[in-house]
C-alpha cells in the first residue's frame, strides 16, 4: 500500500461499518466516513478521530446519484485520491419477507441499496481508484446469498429473508462481472462475509461482535499485490458462490 492509503467506507456511522473504519484508521490510513445521517456521521468522525484516526465525514446516500458524485468531489478534492473502496452500506428491508408474501416495493429498496447503490458507488470511485498504485474493493456480503450453501441438504441457513438474500446473491453476481470487466488492471475485488454479527440490522440477534464482523473486510482491503481477485471469503476462508 501507498504511504498514505485513503479509504472510503460506506455505512461507516455504525456497527461493522465503523469497525471497518475504526481497523483500518488504525493502521494509519486516512479514511473517510461515508454515512446519510449527519448527526451520526459527525459523532463516528468524531469518536475515531478521538481514537487517533484521520476521519472525515462523507455525505453520502447510495440511492441518490448526485449524493454520489457530490461524494466522489468531496473525496477527489479533500484527500486527492482514493486507494479503497469499502461497499458496507445495506438495508434489509424489515420481515417477514417470505417470497410469496413479499411487497415487490420492499425487494426494489432493497436491491437499490445493496446492489444499485454499490454499482453507483463504485462507478463514481473508478477514476480514483484506476489512479491508485494499490487499489481494492471490498464488497460486503453474506453466506446467505450463497446459492450452493442454500442448496445444501444439512445446512440450515436460517429464516432469512427473501429480498436480503436475493441481494447478497445479485451482489456477488455483480462482484464477478466488476472482476471480469477490470481483469485488465491492478484492481482487487472481492466479496466478503462478516458472519452472523450483532447489529441493529438484525436486531442484535447474531452471535459474533461488529468487531469481529469488520475482520474479514479489513483482510481483504490489505491484501498484498498479489493477492486474490474475484473471490468470496469470511475468516475461515473461501465461501461457496
Amino acid at each position: 500500500m501507498s504511504e498514505r492509503t485513503i479509504a472510503l467506507v460506506t455505512g461507516a456511522n455504525k456497527g461493522i461499518g465503523y469497525e471497518i473504519a475504526a481497523g483500518l484508521g488504525a493502521l494509519g490510513w486516512r479514511i473517510g466516513v461515508g454515512a446519510r445521517d449527519q448527526q451520526r456521521r459527525d459523532t463516528a468522525v468524531e469518536k475515531l478521530r478521538a481514537a487517533g484516526t484521520d476521519a472525515f465525514g462523507v455525505p453520502l446516500d447510495v440511492t441518490d446519484d448526485a449524493s454520489v458524485a457530490a461524494a466522489a468531489e468531496l473525496i477527489a478534492g479533500h484527500a486527492g485520491g482514493l486507494d479503497v473502496l469499502v461497499n458496507n452500506a445495506a438495508i434489509t428491508g424489515g420481515v417477514p419477507q417470505t417470497p410469496t408474501t413479499v411487497d415487490p416495493a420492499t425487494v426494489r429498496a432493497v436491491v437499490e441499496t445493496n446492489v444499485i447503490g454499490v454499482i453507483r458507488v463504485t462507478n463514481a470511485m473508478l477514476p480514483m481508484l484506476r489512479d491508485s498504485a494499490s487499489p481494492r474493493i471490498v464488497n460486503m456480503s453474506s453466506s446467505v446469498g450463497s446459492l450452493a450453501l442454500q442448496t445444501t441438504p444439512g445446512i440450515d441457513m436460517g429464516p432469512v429473508p427473501a429480498a436480503y438474500l436475493a441481494s447478497k446473491t445479485f451482489l456477488n453476481a455483480l462482484t464477478v462481472q466488476y472482476v471480469k470487466e477490470l481483469s485488465d488492471t491492478n484492481i482487487l475485488i472481492n466479496s466478503g462475509c462478516p458472519g452472523f454479527t450483532a447489529t441493529d440490522l438484525n436486531g442484535f440477534q447474531g452471535v459474533r461482535t461488529p468487531q469481529q464482523g469488520a475482520a474479514i473486510a479489513i483482510h481483504l482491503a490489505t491484501l498484498p499485490g498479489d493477492g486474490p481477485t474475484g473471490g468470496f471469503f469470511d475468516d475461515a476462508g473461501t465461501v461457496l458462490w
